[in-house]
C-alpha cells in the first residue's frame, strides 16, 4: 500500500516509535476527578472498600472523597493514548506504579511522560519503550509515580525495510 503524500495528516495520531527518543518530554492535559467519575469506577470495577463507599466514614486518612489509585491511572493513561499512542500503541508490557499523595473528587491531574529507552525488534518494525510518567495534582504536588513498557508500531512506510 501507498499512502497518498497529499492526504490531509491524522488529527490525534500517536507517536510511532522512530519519533521517540530518550530524554525526550511530554506533558498531559488536564484532568479534573469528579464524583461521577469515582461512583462509575468504584461500581464498574467492584472496588467497594469502605473509604470509597461511605462517605460518613470517620477511619480513613485522607480528607475528602478519594478516588481510588487505580482510577487515578486510569485517568492519565487515557490521556496518554488520546495524545501519544493512538493508533501507534500495540501492547502495554509492564507497569510499576508508585502512590505518592491520594487524589480527592476535585483534584485536577496531570501528567509528564519522559521517554527513557527506545528498543527497535528484530522483527515488524516495532520497538519496545519504555518511559517514567510523573502525575501531579491542580498545585503540582506529584500523586504518582510510574514507569510503563509498551510496544509501539514504526511509521508505516519502513515496514518493508
Amino acid at each position: 500500500m501507498n499512502p497518498d503524500r497529499n492526504a490531509p495528516a491524522q488529527l490525534g495520531q500517536g507517536y510511532y516509535w522512530q519519533d521517540l527518543a530518550v530524554g525526550q518530554r511530554f506533558r498531559t492535559f488536564r484532568r479534573t476527578v469528579t464524583e461521577t467519575d469515582i461512583v462509575n469506577f468504584i461500581s464498574v470495577t467492584g472496588m467497594l472498600e469502605t473509604i470509597f463507599i461511605d462517605a460518613t466514614y470517620a477511619h480513613g486518612a485522607i480528607q475528602g472523597r478519594p478516588a481510588p489509585g487505580a482510577l487515578t491511572y486510569g485517568l492519565i493513561e487515557g490521556l496518554i493514548m488520546q495524545g501519544m499512542v493512538q493508533g501507534t500503541g500495540l501492547a502495554l508490557l509492564e507497569v510499576h506504579k508508585k502512590m505518592l499523595a491520594p487524589v480527592v473528587a476535585g483534584d485536577t491531574v496531570w501528567a509528564e511522560i519522559e521517554v527513557t529507552g527506545v528498543r527497535p525488534t528484530s522483527q515488524h518494525n516495532r520497538a519496545v519503550v519504555t518511559s517514567r510518567i510523573d502525575v501531579f495534582n491542580q498545585h503540582g504536588k506529584p500523586v504518582m509515580t510510574y514507569t510503563a513498557t509498551r510496544m509501539l508500531a514504526g511509521r508505516p512506510e519502513q515496514a518493508a525495510g
